[in-house]
This record gives structure tokens, sequence and C-alpha cells, in this order.
């Protein structure tokens, strides 16, 4: 009798991978929705900076933490699967050298855009700190409180190590960052192609945060690394903004 047929492995873990990033967005968008109902008001009526709080709670927080608690759960994975801890001083020194390349990776990537004069997307938060430069330092906390390790969670302990699984690191950490990077597609304003280069570029320092996970084995590395580039490029844009001649 002849074997039957069996999938190949390395599909099952980018399905797996996939399942559990988008279930991030739409878990998060639910509940952003569901609150927004239980208050009585429809989103676009909400204050923009109690938006911003119930979004980032409700999805970098909430979804995001859910998520990759129920994928653990229903694979019967434990807490190793996510290696976490407090920094050593080699871990230290890879959230140095990992922001600096993160950042590097970021204007190199902006900077071949303005060479090339491609056309780039701006990310709809940016056009609403435009009114209000403040927005932009009220994030600044929240990039290391809720933005890194919530994405980073997902992301690099979820989607990534479900990746390294079947591709190895190498392959893990390419694939995970263009997932991540493709899913801020949707946060983008903008023609399509526009935002598909925004996403090539987010795609570099993506790559640091993958390979800094790898490298150190401590979840806790690319937050930081992912919260202080967040928190530096909210701190650029505002000052931009407030203190440019005519802002």
């Amino acid at each position: 009798m002849a074997e039957p047929l069996r999938a190949d492995p390395r599909v099952h873990s980018l399905i797996r991978a996939m399942t559990a990033a988008a279930a991030g967005l739409v878990v998060g968008a639910g509940l952003t929705f569901l609150v927004a109902a239980l208050l009585g008001t429809a989103i676009s009526g909400l204050p923009t900076a109690i938006l911003i709080v119930i979004t980032l709670v409700l999805t970098q927080g909430v979804a995001f933490g859910g998520v990759a608690l129920a994928y653990l759960s229903i694979r019967g994975l434990g807490r190793r699967f996510i290696p976490a801890a407090i920094p050593s001083i080699r871990d230290l020194v890879w959230v140095i050298v990992g922001y600096v390349l993160a950042l590097g990776g970021a204007f190199l990537g902006l900077a071949i855009v303005v060479i090339t004069g491609a056309p780039a997307a701006q990310n709809q938060l940016g056009e609403v700190a435009v009114e209000n430069p403040e927005l932009l330092l009220f994030l600044v906390p929240f990039s290391f409180l809720l933005i890194g390790p919530g994405e980073e969670l997902l992301f690099r302990g979820i989607v990534q190590g479900t990746l390294r699984e079947a591709f190895g690191p190498v392959a893990g950490v390419t694939i995970a960052s263009a997932i991540f990077a493709a899913v801020h597609y949707l946060a983008l304003s903008g023609g399509a192609s526009a935002r598909l280069t925004t996403v090539a570029v987010l795609f570099l320092p993506s790559l640091v945060f993958g390979a800094a996970y790898e490298r150190t084995r401590n979840l806790v590395v690319p937050a930081l690394i992912h919260g202080a580039y967040n928190a530096t490029l909210f701190l650029l844009v505002f000052v931009a903004l407030r203190f440019a001649p005519g802002g």
C-alpha cells in the first residue's frame, strides 16, 4: 500500500506562524471595536489620545499576549519556547549594538528611498501627530512598556520561534522579519507602491530585532531594542514637527 502523502513540515510551520500573526491583529481590532461599543460611541468619535491608549493596551498588550499564551497552550509548549530573563552584560551589549544597527538600517533605507525618488507611505499615526505633536512624547514610554514587549512576544517569540523549528535560524529570522514588516502595510497611508516601499524599509530594522533574539535567546533583548528604536523615532519626529520653521 502506498504511503499517504504528508505535507511539508515547513508549510505547517509557515501556516502556524502567519495564523498567529493574523490572530493577534484580528483579536486586537476586535477588542478595540468592542470597547468602543461598550463606551457607547464609534471609534471615530473617541479622542485621539484615548484611542491610542485603548489600541495599544488591547492590541500590543492583551491581544498579542493572549494569542501568544493561547498558542503555547494549544501546542502544549512551555515557557522555555520563549526564553526571557534579566539581561546579562552580554545581552546589554547586544541591546546597544542592535539599537544602533536598527536605526542605521532604517536611515539607510530612507536614504535609498530619497536617492532613488521612490514613493514612500506615511504611518497614519504620523498624520495624527502633525495636528498634535505632543502625542509622540506620550508614546515614548509606551514604546518600552507595550509596543516593544508586545510585538516582540508575538513576532519574535511565537512567529520566529515557530519558523525556526522547520526552517532553521537564518530563514526563520528572515521570514519572520518579512511577516512583521508586512503587517505594517495596514497602518500606512498612500498607494500600494508607496506602502510596499515603506514595508521594505521596515524590513531592515526587523532583521536586527530577529538576529538579536536569535543570538541572545532572550526576548527581553529585542524588546528593549525595539522600544528604544521606536522611542527615538517618536522623539525625532516630535522635534521635527515642534521646532521646524513654521511648526
